[in-house]
This record gives structure tokens, C-alpha cells and sequence, in this order.
């Protein structure tokens, strides 16, 4: 397996490239920015791309969409709570002063237990609402990519239209801890971590912060 991540955009997004080493099937997941980086990386390493894949629908994970998808010919997926959402990318943007490119609609919508596959890449789709109303996570084996549910030390913000504080620490608590320690986390967002980290070390999924 090829797992290449890019950091894109003044927010510094996490974009990874996913891909079977046999077939050269790839998934491209949250490209926020840069299109033209992402795209040298995907013609270096050969990479047919089947898949954009957005954890959810913030404008800083969004903002490659179009240009990637007239480049490869790519399915967009989405879960379908966040369509709303991707269509005022811009407008969150504008309000951050900042300016992002429109995005096309998803092709396909994508819900809890989902598989998205590539090749011999599978990535099995997690519903984690919160941070945004259609927030997933994308599993494979041994590693889960979060967007902006879960960082290392830290977990998505839910002060954003359609966040919920409870609903995102829940949905970590049902489909995330749930994982193995040894799962390896790589989030929209900042280093790299594992589950078992952050069961023990973050301050948000603690027993001493009052999460249970």
C-alpha cells in the first residue's frame, strides 16, 4: 500500500493519498488546497485515482475538489449531511477572510459502514457527526484517518454551524476507542497518534475530564 500525505492550504489541512502498490488504484482523501501539488504527486507515483474522498464538508478540506476531479475523472463521495455544508464552502471561507474554490457535488453519498475500495485499498466509512453534521472517519486495517473528529491530544471543534460537542465525543467513544490501541490515527490536522494514546493522554476522552 502508498500512503503519501500532503499539507495543503493556510489551515495546513492533512491530505493523503491511499493507493494499491499492484493496481495503482488510488483514494485521495480531504484535498483542501494545492491541487497542483496533489496532482504532481499522483502523476510521480503513477496513481490512477478512483475516489475524492472529504471526511466532511469545511472549506479547508474542500477546496481541491474541482480541480482534482476534471484532472482524474474521480468519484466525489460525501456523506450527505454535509452536502449543505459544501455548497457554502465559500461563504465559510469569506468569513474567515479567507477564499476557497467551489466545489462540485458529491457523485455518491457514503454512510456508517460503507466501503470505499481501490485496488486492494478498503476503506471502511464511520459516521462521527460534531464537528460537522456529516463528519466520518475512513478505516482501514491498523489505521483510521479522522479529518476533524479526533487529533492527537485533542478532538474536532463544535462551536461551527451543526456542531455538537456530545454528539462528536460520542460518536468517538462508539466507533473510535472502540478500535485497538495499536490503531494508528491520522487526522485532518497536526502529527500523527494512535487510539490508544488517545484513550490515555487526551483531555477530552479521559476518565479524569469526566468522559465515560
Amino acid at each position: 500500500m502508498i500512503l503519501t500525505r500532503l499539507v495543503v492550504g493556510p489551515l495546513q489541512v492533512n491530505c493523503y493519498i491511499l493507493a494499491d502498490e499492484k493496481t495503482k488504484e488510488a483514494v485521495v482523501i480531504d484535498p483542501g488546497d494545492d491541487a497542483g501539488d496533489i496532482l504532481r504527486v499522483i502523476r510521480e507515483k503513477g496513481l490512477a485515482v478512483k475516489y475524492l474522498v472529504n471526511t466532511h464538508a469545511h472549506f479547508d478540506h474542500v477546496g481541491a475538489n474541482k480541480a482534482l476531479k476534471e484532472a482524474t475523472g474521480a468519484q466525489l463521495l460525501l456523506h450527505e449531511q454535509d452536502a449543505g455544508v459544501l455548497k457554502t464552502s465559500t461563504m465559510h471561507a469569506a468569513a474567515f477572510n479567507l477564499t476557497t474554490t467551489a466545489s462540485p457535488a458529491a457523485d455518491r453519498y457514503v454512510r456508517h459502514g460503507d466501503l470505499i475500495e481501490a485496488g486492494e485499498v478498503s476503506l471502511k466509512v464511520l459516521e462521527t457527526p460534531g464537528h460537522s453534521p456529516g463528519g466520518i472517519c475512513l478505516l482501514e486495517q491498523g489505521m483510521i484517518f479522522t479529518g476533524d473528529t479526533l487529533f492527537a491530544g485533542s478532538v474536532g471543534r463544535s462551536d461551527l454551524p451543526g456542531g455538537n460537542l456530545m454528539t462528536l465525543l460520542a460518536g468517538i467513544k462508539q466507533n473510535l476507542l472502540t478500535l485497538p490501541d495499536e490503531t494508528r490515527v491520522f487526522p485532518g490536522h497536526g502529527p500523527d497518534t494512535t487510539i490508544g494514546d488517545e484513550r490515555r493522554d487526551n483531555p477530552f476522552l479521559n476518565a479524569e475530564s469526566g468522559f465515560q
